[in-house]
C-alpha cells in the first residue's frame, strides 16, 4: 500500500500532536488538527491503514494512536529534506547578498575616511537574539556524531562530538526528536536549566550528548565566526600630532589592520541597550590601544535582528559635531539601500 499525501498529513498530524502532548491521539483530534476537512470515519479508516502499515500503532485497546519508530523515521527524513533544501536555497540568497554587502560596506568606510579625514571601520551585520531553527545528530564512526546547527540568520554550524559508547540508529533518531522537540525555535536565552534537565532526563544514559549538543548551540548562535570588519583612512592618523608620536599611530593602525580587537568594539557596541550613536573617550574605549582616542560609533539595522557597527577614530578633539551628523546620515542610507 502507497503512502499517498492525504495519509502523509495524517501521520504528520498524529505525531505533531503527540510530541506536543505526550497522548495517544484519535480521530476526532486529528480531524480538528488538520486542514484536510474529513470526517471523522474517512480519518479512522486511513489511521487503519497506517496502522497496518506499521506507522503508528495502538498502545490499548479503545485509545488513540501514536507514532511507531517509522513513523518517526518518515517524520525525521521528510523534515531533514525539506531543511536541506531550505538551507541550500538560503547559501545561495546569501552568496548573492554578501558579494552586494561587501562591495557597498568597503564603499562606506572608504567614503566615511575620505569625509572626515579620521580613521575609519564597519563591521558586517549578525544576527542577535537569533532562534534556533533545527538540530541534526548524525553518525560519523562509533566514537563521535555530527550536530549540524541551524539558527535564523542563515547561521549554520557543524560541530563534531566525541561519544563514548557507539549509537544505533534508533537512538540518534530519538535523540533529534527530542532536541528538536524542545528547543526550535528558542533562543539561547530561552534555553534554561530546567529544560536542559528535563532533556538529560529523557536522554537516561546519554544525558551526556545533551549537554554537549546545549554547549554547541550557546556557540554556534553567539559565535563571532563570519564577521568581516572592513576599514579605511588609517593612514589619516598621521594627521594628528597627539597620536603619532612614541609610536602611538602604528599601534593604532596595527590594529585596524589585525582587527582581532576590533571585535571586541563591535561586540561592546552591539550589547549596548541603548542602540544609536556611541561616544568612547580616551580611557572609555573597549580596546587598549585606542585609549589615547576618541571612538564614535553608531548600530545599523537591516531588519530582523540584523545589526553591525560603523566606527570613526580619532583624535579626542575630533569634530564631534560633523561626525555625529556624518554617522546619522550614513544610517538612513544603508536604510535606503538595504530596503528597497
Amino acid at each position: 500500500m502507497e503512502l499517498d499525501e492525504r495519509k502523509k498529513k495524517i501521520l504528520h498530524a498524529i505525531i505533531q500532536n503527540y510530541m506536543e502532548t505526550g497522548e495517544p491521539v484519535g480521530s476526532r483530534t486529528i480531524s480538528k488538527y488538520s486542514d484536510l476537512k474529513l470526517s471523522s470515519a474517512t480519518i479512522r479508516n486511513e489511521m487503519s491503514d497506517l496502522e497496518e502499515m506499521g506507522y503508528i500503532i495502538q498502545p490499548h485497546t479503545s485509545a488513540g494512536r501514536i507514532p511507531s519508530d517509522k513513523g518517526y523515521r518518515l517524520y525525521v527524513d521528510n523534515l531533514m529534506q525539506e531543511k536541506n533544501q531550505e538551507v541550500a536555497d538560503l547559501k545561495e540568497l546569501m552568496f548573492q547578498r554578501t558579494d552586494r554587502l561587501e562591495k557597498v560596506l568597503k564603499q562606506v568606510v572608504k567614503v566615511l575616511a575620505n569625509n572626515t579625514n579620521y580613521a575609519t571601520m564597519i563591521s558586517t551585520p549578525q544576527y542577535h537574539q537569533n532562534k534556533l531553527k533545527f538540530i541534526q545528530l548524525s553518525k560519523v564512526d562509533d566514537h563521535q556524531i555530527l550536530a549540524v546547527i541551524v539558527a535564523e540568520g542563515n547561521v549554520i554550524r557543524n560541530k563534531l562530538i566525541p561519544i563514548c559508547e557507539e549509537l544505533n540508529d534508533e537512538t540518534i533518531l530519538k535523540l533529534n526528536i527530542l532536541l528538536n522537540t524542545m528547543l526550535n525555535g528558542k533562543t539561547i536565552e530561552e534555553i534554561n536549566l530546567q529544560m536542559i534537565s528535563s532533556m538529560k532526563e529523557q536522554a537516561g544514559i546519554h544525558s551526556n550528548i545533551i549537554g554537549d549538543v546545549v554547549d554547541a548551540v550557546a556557540e554556534a548562535i553567539h559565535s563571532d565566526e563570519g564577521m568581516e570588519i572592513y576599514t579605511g583612512g588609517a593612514t589619516n592618523i598621521f594627521r594628528y600630532p597627539e597620536l603619532s608620536e612614541n609610536g602611538k599611530a602604528s599601534e593604532i593602525i596595527q590594529t585596524l589592520e589585525e582587527k582581532q580587537n576590533l571585535v571586541d568594539l563591535v561586540n561592546e557596541t552591539l550589547s549596548n541597550e541603548e542602540k544609536g550613536i556611541q561616544v568612547y573617550i580616551g580611557s572609555e574605549s573597549p580596546v587598549q590601544s585606542m585609549k589615547n582616542c576618541s571612538v564614535v560609533t553608531a548600530t545599523y539595522e537591516l531588519g530582523n535582528g540584523l545589526q553591525g557597527t560603523v566606527g570613526i577614530i580619532g583624535p579626542k578633539r575630533m569634530d564631534y559635531e560633523n561626525v555625529m551628523g556624518t554617522l546619522k546620515t550614513l544610517m538612513d542610507q544603508l536604510d535606503d539601500v538595504f530596503h528597497k
